[in-house]
């Protein structure tokens, strides 16, 4: 079965980092940010290719987030 196809898409972080539930908010991948929370515990949210734990993890230009199909790159 083919893998599904994954789109990259860039975002402006505006100062100096974003905490990843507020990514997932601001993105609508999420709802709300229990939502957010719920889908980071889950495993379902990856930092630079790892599964990321961390809700409030501080993301910087250069990083890239991945989450189902698509994948976030920081600027």
């Amino acid at each position: 079965m083919p893998k599904p196809m994954s789109k990259t898409i860039s975002f402006a972080i505006r100062g100096e980092y974003i905490e990843l539930i507020q990514l997932l908010k601001v993105l609508n991948f999420a709802e709300s940010g229990g939502q957010a929370k719920a889908f980071v515990e889950e495993g379902l949210v990856k930092l630079n290719g790892q599964i990321e734990s961390r809700k409030r993890a501080k993301l910087r230009p250069g990083d890239r987030v991945g989450f189902q199909n698509t994948i976030v790159v920081l600027e």
